[in-house]
């Protein structure tokens, strides 16, 4: 499939940036990450208080840097018993250069007393597309319910997915699910799925401007 508009996404996350070029595949995109269209890394302040407002500060920062479109991904885990927490933090939870193993160790220790009911969670997902002729930010969301464990299951995915027990799979941690199945139920792809319509109508805007230009 011939590639008609490059899109850098807002994350040095390997494994977000891997999942998003599974989920666009049957677009006409090519997806780079912010290293891949600068020759490094792109350092953005997450000073937001939600999913939205940091999804759109990192896809206007690399669209900006870039002079292309950018996408950004917020998105993060919600506790029920933790009041929603880790929320916006949940990259940071335990410190602010954690690692998913030190997060996961640390949401463990915070539920250790909590019963059953209140281990309910919900995966939530922002994505901001931002063009860099209009810096309209356009945004979608995404979620998926499920609980979490008493201990990590699985080796699939990255970040809380060893814990978080999706809602409809017959018990398994997200990260025992396969790839096909967790891009078929996991927040971002729900949030994908929101996406496509916004980025088909700015692949064809792009169209039209090459067929003015072109006579």
């Amino acid at each position: 499939m011939r590639e008609v508009l490059s899109i850098v996404l807002a994350s040095s996350n390997q494994g977000k940036l891997a999942e998003l070029r599974e989920l666009l595949s049957d677009l006409p995109v090519q997806i780079l990450s912010a290293r891949e269209a600068l020759g490094h890394t792109l350092e953005v302040v997450e000073d937001g208080e939600t999913f939205q407002d940091n999804a759109i500060l990192k896809a206007r920062a690399v669209s900006k840097a870039t002079r292309l479109t950018a996408l950004a991904d917020d998105s993060g885990l919600e506790v029920l018993a933790l009041g929603g927490r880790p929320g916006v933090r949940s990259a940071r939870f335990a410190h602010e250069r954690a690692t998913d193993a030190e997060n996961n160790a640390a949401l463990l220790r915070e539920l250790e007393e909590v019963g059953e009911v209140e281990r309910s969670a919900r995966f939530r997902c922002v994505l901001a597309l931002v063009t860099p002729w209009d810096d309209v930010a356009r945004t979608v969301e995404g979620a998926c319910e499920g609980q979490i464990s008493r201990a990590p299951r699985g080796s699939g995915g990255f970040g809380y997915d060893p814990l978080f027990v999706v809602d409809g799979q017959n018990g398994r941690a997200m990260a025992e699910l396969s790839d096909q199945e967790k891009n078929s139920v996991s927040h971002r792809a729900c949030a994908v799925r929101a996406l496509k319509p916004l980025l088909l109508a700015v692949l064809n805007e792009r169209l039209d401007e090459a067929e003015r230009v072109l006579g």
